[in-house]
């Protein structure tokens, strides 16, 4: 498919999870696609690759200069500290908040300005930025802190560029996995969370790649300033477990 033909894409944590699913459906659907992430490229990496702490805002904005103009930049690079307010160290602060918050900021308003008419936006949000999730304090702040931010470029920016935030919830990836470490049975922890999605599985990248896709093509342009919600119908049940009854 060609949805995205002839567009250019800039990836943040482009290296695994859902930011490697996001660059290898941009590219099937015929974008130019640069990516990157804070180590080297991984072995075999598809497409042009910057080795870039998105917290430095030096080294964000040297690389906007580099890059030129694009029409999609997707904010996906983000960090996870597993602890309430109380244990959250300044070492978590600043990991959490300078990634998360600092870092989508940053790329946005480094990127934005050269951005070409009709480009896209698409930062990635979290159900934990709506409900909290246990011992993830800053992690949900965070999130919350992408939501509005979202809004705000939107608001500030329309109609030269749409800006979005996917919000997925509980996704396989390694995350998702140090959440379930943090109960006394991650097994049983694992199963009771599946019951609560009433897909009866837990989301995969590519489900988020593919709202990814959509939000970026030219079939979505009156979408913008929305927080869309990825999560397999988790947020829309009552926390009553299903498998009681």
């Amino acid at each position: 498919m060609t949805r995205l033909r002839g567009k250019r894409a800039f990836v943040t944590g482009g290296r695994q999870g859902i930011g490697r699913a996001i660059v290898g459906a941009f590219l099937a659907e015929g974008a130019e696609v640069l990516a990157c992430g804070r180590g080297p490229a991984p072995d075999g990496f598809p497409c042009a690759w910057y080795q870039l702490d998105v917290a430095d805002p030096a080294a964000v904005a040297q690389v906007a200069g580099a890059t030129g103009a694009l029409d999609i930049l997707v904010n996906n690079a983000g960090v996870q500290v597993e602890q309430p307010v109380t244990t959250s160290t300044d070492a978590d602060w600043e990991a959490v908040i300078g990634v998360n918050c600092r870092g989508v900021f940053n790329c946005c308003r480094a990127f934005l300005p050269a951005m070409r008419k009709g480009g896209v936006i698409l930062n990635m949000g979290s159900t934990s930025g709506m409900v909290a999730d246990p011992s993830m304090a800053l992690y949900n702040a965070s999130k919350a802190f992408v939501h509005g931010l979202t809004r705000a470029i939107a608001t500030d920016h329309g109609p030269q560029i749409r800006c979005n935030a996917i919000c997925p919830g509980w996704i396989e990836t390694g995350m998702l996995q140090a959440g379930f470490a943090l109960a006394g049975d991650p097994a049983a922890a694992r199963a009771d969370a599946l019951m609560r999605h009433p897909m009866r599985r837990f989301g995969r990248p590519e489900d988020i790649a593919a709202m990814a896709v959509w939000l970026a093509s030219d079939v979505a342009t009156f979408a913008t300033g929305q927080l869309f919600t990825v999560d397999g119908g988790m947020t829309a049940a009552s926390p009553l477990n299903p498998g009681a009854f």
